[in-house]
């Protein structure tokens, strides 16, 4: 049987004596798209950070493709295939839409450093071939127009989709998407569920953190709640919609 994208297996995160995740289980099939939902405070991006050990797990274990991400930094985890973004906008000052972009590429460069000093014809061809690829994600997120704009003149919406541009330039295996319609109008959130759909299309597997609860019931294949650090409820959009643990999570148990 193929292994899952991602297991989560008995993950636990302390700060002190805040039991922030509380002995969370689940995995991800490979090709999905997950949403991890919940009310605030919930736990949901402390075990984002705790799968991508920015703050790993006081227990338990994570696993990427059958292996182990224990001990891995956030650029071995790359190198795999795992990718994510973060809460705020985090575009890089001083460069063009489309050099961010491209710097979710380098990992994947080829050309050595004197080729690519001296601009040698390896260098141009690879350096063409990434920035038509990069051309082409930026058009289907509407912002070609700013192609050659700094990418920190863009609105905090468009500057959120750039940087899932960035992370797809990786070549990622897996995108872990912390609340990428934060701060998106009803166009832009449109716009992204298209692209989501179409990433999950072409083969890689997507687990987001959520709030936009439309969004998430029209793309997600899995929805996974947390309440308070636990595991509340994971199923279809349609069985977490009706799941009576989700709704008092949500809005309480008198109501």
């Amino acid at each position: 049987m193929t292994a899952p994208a991602l297991e989560i297996v008995a993950v636990s995160r302390r700060f002190g004596g805040l039991l922030a995740v509380d002995d969370v289980t689940f995995s991800i099939a490979q090709g999905g798209l997950s949403a991890l939902i919940g009310p605030n405070g919930a736990g949901k991006t402390t075990l984002f950070n705790a799968i991508t050990n920015l703050f790993p797990p006081s227990s338990g274990e994570v696993r990427f493709f059958g292996q182990s991400l224990a001990g891995l930094d956030g650029h071995r985890m790359a190198e795999l295939g795992l990718v994510r973004t973060f809460q705020t906008a985090r575009v890089f000052p001083g460069m063009t839409v489309l050099e961010n972009a491209l710097a979710g590429a380098h990992l994947h460069v080829r050309s050595h450093p004197v080729s690519q000093m001296f601009r040698l014809p390896a260098a141009r061809a690879e350096e063409r071939k990434l920035s038509e690829k990069a051309s082409a994600l930026i058009e289907l997120i509407g912002l070609s127009a700013f192609r050659d704009a700094a990418a920190t003149d863009l609105p905090m919406g468009a500057q959120k989709n750039l940087e899932v541009v960035r992370a797809l330039m990786a070549n990622p295996r897996m995108l872990l998407l912390d609340e990428p319609a934060a701060g998106l109008n009803d166009s832009e959130t449109a716009d992204l569920a298209a692209l989501l759909t179409a990433i999950r299309d072409i083969g890689v597997t997507i687990m987001v953190v959520e709030h936009n609860m439309s969004l998430v019931m029209g793309i997600a294949d899995q929805v996974i709640v947390l309440d308070a650090g636990k595991l509340v409820a994971i199923g279809s959009p349609a069985q977490i919609q009706s799941d009576p643990r989700v709704i008092e999570a949500y809005v309480g148990l008198e109501a």
